[in-house]
């Protein structure tokens, strides 16, 4: 397998070299394992650069009216959009994970469980706020959940109950609903899919392997293992565990190590924490030479927004709002030929599109730090 058709194979199968049709929205969210959604403008280009003609509109219609999307904690424990059909299987496969350090540093597996079941109550037939939920848990559990001891960005503290949100979500008692106001509220993911209930572990995890080696295969087990933020050595034993296929550069599903028939071009911007940075490896061949210490930080993919081009990483890029106006500078690693820019020209209308405002585009250093 070679880097350039391997790169091709990724490509197409996260709708980069192709983007699918509208009505495809929810299926395409789910081939790229769920759409990064921290930074809800981000999530929204990631979305939109694979659909054609979506914009965010209609992001937020699959989200908060068709309920075909839900918001909710994914891989690594942060937050993304997922298919709401996919939740019985991500929820299944996350809640089989050992616990992240800081859970386990605050929480006892006694009162995670007190929380996940609180959360779940609270939320069952109602949309609440932090500040409601934390009521509503503290009066469930006792006042231990309350304490102060969450250390968040700013010298913020949270309640000491929300080291479990993770958790919550994971187990299937909560996910993120629609915004009152500018507060964030939370619900029950079985308001997004009804009759909902996790899925088997076993036969959960099988699914999540198959549909992350489908989207980002060949692959290691210590790549999986990264992007769930799990160990090497649990993910070994998964693999192992599953019927696979070994090619050059790793796994691949079964039968599936088929390629397309000539290497890729295209350019494409991608967001912040755009799934095809974050977990596609090996880093030193997506982000080769300069990439690696431009746009990376700290060897952390999707700090940096990212120009990409035939695959791998070829700049940085950022975006400033004003009104509807869009001001784009996007930072090459290297002379674009004319064809390219007149692509990349073709990305910044796409994005200034997806996010409904007036596009301009300036070639130069982008003076924009790190994302945290």
């Amino acid at each position: 397998m070679t880097w350039d058709l391997v790169c091709a194979r990724r490509l197409e199968r996260h709708r980069l070299a192709t983007p699918a049709s509208a009505d495809r929205l929810a299926d395409v969210v789910g081939a790229m394992c769920g759409a990064h959604a921290q930074v809800m403008s981000a999530a929204e280009v990631s979305v939109g650069i694979r659909v054609a003609g979506v914009t965010r509109t209609q992001v937020r219609q699959a989200l908060w009216v068709d309920r075909t999307l839900v918001k909710t904690r994914g891989p690594r424990g942060t937050v993304h959009l997922l298919p709401a059909a996919d939740l019985p299987m991500w929820t299944g496969a996350l809640s089989a994970l050992p616990a992240p350090a800081y859970e386990s540093a605050l929480l006892k597996p006694d009162q995670v469980d007190e929380v996940v079941a609180a959360v779940g109550g609270a939320l069952a037939d109602a949309e609440l706020t932090r500040q409601e939920l934390t009521a509503a848990v503290v009066a469930g559990t006792g006042p231990w959940a309350g304490d102060k001891v969450v250390e968040m960005f700013g010298g913020e503290k949270w309640p000491r109950w929300t080291a479990a949100m993770a958790a919550a979500s994971q187990r299937g008692a909560m996910c993120f609903g629609p915004e009152r106001g500018r507060q964030t509220t939370y619900t029950s993911p079985a308001r997004w899919l009804p009759g909902f209930r996790p899925m088997d572990t076993d036969a959960a995890l099988s699914a999540l392997v198959q549909r992350y080696l489908h989207g980002y295969g060949p692959a290691q087990p210590a790549h999986f293992a990264k992007w769930l933020a799990i160990s090497p050595k649990w993910a070994e034993r998964l693999f192992a565990s599953l019927d696979l296929e070994r090619v050059d550069g790793g796994w691949v599903n079964a039968g599936d190590a088929d390629l397309p028939d000539a290497p890729a071009g295209g350019v494409r911007l991608l967001p912040y924490f755009d799934a095809y940075g974050v977990g596609c490896h090996p880093r030193e061949l997506v982000f080769p030479g300069r990439a690696g210490t431009r746009a990376l930080a700290r060897g952390q993919a999707g700090n940096f927004p990212v120009l990409l081009v035939g695959g791998t990483v070829a700049g940085v890029w950022h975006q400033r709002r004003a009104g509807r106006r869009i001001h784009v500078t996007v930072e090459a690693f290297g002379t674009l030929s004319a064809a390219r820019r007149r692509a990349l020209q073709e990305q910044v209308e796409r994005v200034g599109e997806i996010l409904e405002g007036t596009p301009s585009l300036t070639l130069g250093e982008v003076t924009a730090g790190p994302h945290a």
